[in-house]
């Protein structure tokens, strides 16, 4: 597959693969990023922009240290992939999944994708997504079985926070936000999140 950098991200059409094949196809290009919808689209996507990539840490970096105290479930970051129930290949920049849900997988899958959904999901705007299909993938993520999920978007300086069966909310220049089930007791500092570099830019 010829994949040229200046045409991503990409939405291309591909056959149903097993979890082999598409970890085979992540590892044949390894400077892209993969994710596929439930109706069998590839999205391939350029790596992050470095400024997106410090904004990740600040979030990652604060959910961990959170999770670790409160020992109920683990952090995965951008790279980790999951398979959800209706048949999705998809990446969160952070989420956070219970331990108790991780050791109910065969414990084969436990080392390969989970085949689970997250309980909960930050996902960050970046520069090239577009808001609609940001806001489908938080809708997916949700009706996948997130019980929470975060849209933050940098340039809006705005969180987005979904639900089961609730509209979304919207909270605008805000430094701190609290989390809800299932990961009540975290507080995400958005400072470094809107200005990674100390002060705006």
């Amino acid at each position: 597959m010829l994949l040229v950098e200046d045409y991503l991200p990409a939405i291309l059409t591909a056959h149903p693969m097993a979890d082999e094949e598409f970890a085979t196809l992540c590892s044949q290009h390894p400077d892209l990023f993969f994710e596929m919808t439930a109706e069998g689209e590839l999205i391939v996507m350029p790596p992050n922009y470095s400024l997106t990539g410090a904004r990740h840490r600040a979030i990652l970096t604060q959910l961990d240290r959170w999770s670790q105290q409160d020992r109920r479930g683990i952090v995965t970051d951008a790279a980790a992939g999951f398979v959800l129930p209706n048949g999705a290949r998809r990446s969160a920049d952070a989420a956070w999944t219970l331990n108790t849900r991780i050791q109910e997988l065969d414990p084969i899958m436990i080392e390969r994708y989970w085949h689970l959904c997250p309980n909960f999901i930050v996902e960050v705007r970046s520069t090239t997504d577009r808001v609609r299909v940001l806001r489908e993938k938080m809708q997916e993520w949700i009706a996948n079985g997130a019980q929470l999920a975060w849209m933050i978007d940098p340039e809006r300086l705005a969180i987005e926070i979904y639900h089961p069966n609730r509209e979304p909310e919207v909270r605008t220049h805000i430094d701190l936000i609290g989390g809800e089930p299932p990961v009540e007791g975290f507080t995400l500092d958005l400072r470094p999140v809107w200005h990674p570099l100390g002060k705006a830019v």
